[in-house]
């Protein structure tokens, strides 16, 4: 188990193929957030998948355990799923799990967390962005430092980190060291120093996306949609080497800021 100093500069690049984790891996992304379907938000990754880029990927991997699209409201069953999936990925060599459960009245859930956090056993525990959807971020902070979580991934419950800065400055402040507090959504290597300047915040969540690919599909029909019709079935979306180097160097170089 990999244990680390509370805000010690991270850049954490979230993933959702193959092609994505080897980009964020070389261009020197500290952790991975190995998710599936990152476009609707992400979901479980396939255990193939983790166990291909476990291989030839030697930095930590966390799993997202999220069954679906939606809220984070579960039924027995999908709570059930999420168990085994925290057990499996455990038993398959992941270095942590990312998790949220809310319960109907914007708060989260402690019971199905703790019981999450005991099927993780040694893992670390991320809280995701379920966070961003609780009615009391300053209770919830404090939930999650109580259950035992590592990080909280949050943008401070704003459509952006940089929308968010007052709430994620708060929260770093109210943190005091007990738990990470690490940023997502909008990051990106021109929105880095300025979330630093304006939270104090060292540790960072980005899918590192610039352009979707174009697909090698050669013939197309553009009047069917296989999924949300606000996407293409044309375009595939992938980290960026380059720009994970870019935030990297950025995130590495707060090191040396007090």
């Amino acid at each position: 188990m990999n244990i680390r100093t509370v805000n010690q500069p991270l850049l954490e690049g979230c993933v959702d193929s193959y092609a994505s984790s080897m980009a964020a891996f070389r261009g020197g992304a500290d952790r991975l957030e190995l998710c599936a379907n990152l476009a609707i938000g992400g979901t479980t990754p396939s255990p193939s998948l983790f166990q291909q880029v476990r291989r030839d990927c030697s930095i930590p991997i966390h799993v997202l355990i999220r069954p679906r699209f939606g809220d984070f409201l579960y039924d027995p069953q999908e709570l059930e799923e999420m168990y085994r999936e925290i057990e499996r990925f455990r038993d398959l060599g992941a270095d942590g799990v990312v998790i949220g459960v809310l319960t109907p009245q914007g708060e989260l859930d402690l019971d199905n967390m703790r019981r999450m956090i005991d099927c993780a056993g040694d893992l670390s525990v991320t809280l995701h962005r379920a966070f961003d959807m609780t009615r009391d971020p300053y209770k919830t902070l404090e939930s999650a430092i109580a259950l035992g979580c590592r990080t909280v991934l949050t943008s401070g419950q704003a459509n952006s980190a940089y929308a968010g800065r007052d709430l994620l400055r708060e929260l770093f402040h109210r943190a005091a060291g007990r738990i990470d507090v690490m940023a997502g959504a909008g990051v990106k290597s021109g929105t880095i120093p300025d979330l630093f300047q304006a939270t104090g915040i060292r540790v960072f969540h980005t899918s590192a996306r610039r352009e979707a690919l174009d697909s090698g599909m050669l013939y197309r029909k553009d009047s069917v949609s296989m999924g949300l019709p606000s996407l293409s079935e044309y375009e595939i979306w992938r980290t960026s080497e380059d720009e994970v180097r870019a935030c990297a160097q950025i995130v590495h170089a707060l090191a040396a800021c007090k």
